[in-house]
């Protein structure tokens, strides 16, 4: 578990750094934002390398599953995303939102990282 410790680190910059930046947020085209939580998430640099971590993370963990718990993770992603939309517009909501977002997400991997040896 100590050396998955070291590498998770690593492995996440290295699948961040092939994404695109700035104009484009991780989960969704930054263009085409309508909806008043889109637009946020494109206007401040927080909260979209909040989306790039957090749709980072959901990919990474969608291919890590077991297939009944993955069929679990696309229902708690669109659960994320109605959350985040009742947010609107209001950077603390939508803060808030992809912290426990996140959080949850990174639970997936510690459960994963417990069934090991790695």
């Amino acid at each position: 578990m100590r050396v998955f410790g070291r590498w998770k680190g690593a492995a996440l910059a290295l699948a961040l750094a092939g994404l695109p930046a700035a104009v484009e947020a991780a989960s969704f085209d930054c263009a085409k934002a309508a909806a008043p939580d889109e637009i946020a998430i494109c206007a401040s640099r927080a909260l979209d390398d909040a989306d790039v971590e957090m749709a980072t993370r959901y990919d990474m963990l969608l291919q890590l599953l077991a297939m009944g718990a993955a069929g679990d993770l696309p229902d708690s992603q669109r659960a994320f995303l109605k959350t985040r939309a009742a947010c609107g517009s209001d950077d603390a909501c939508l803060a808030k939102a992809y912290a426990d977002r996140i959080a949850a997400l990174k639970k997936g991997f510690a459960g994963i990282v417990a069934m090991g040896p790695f």
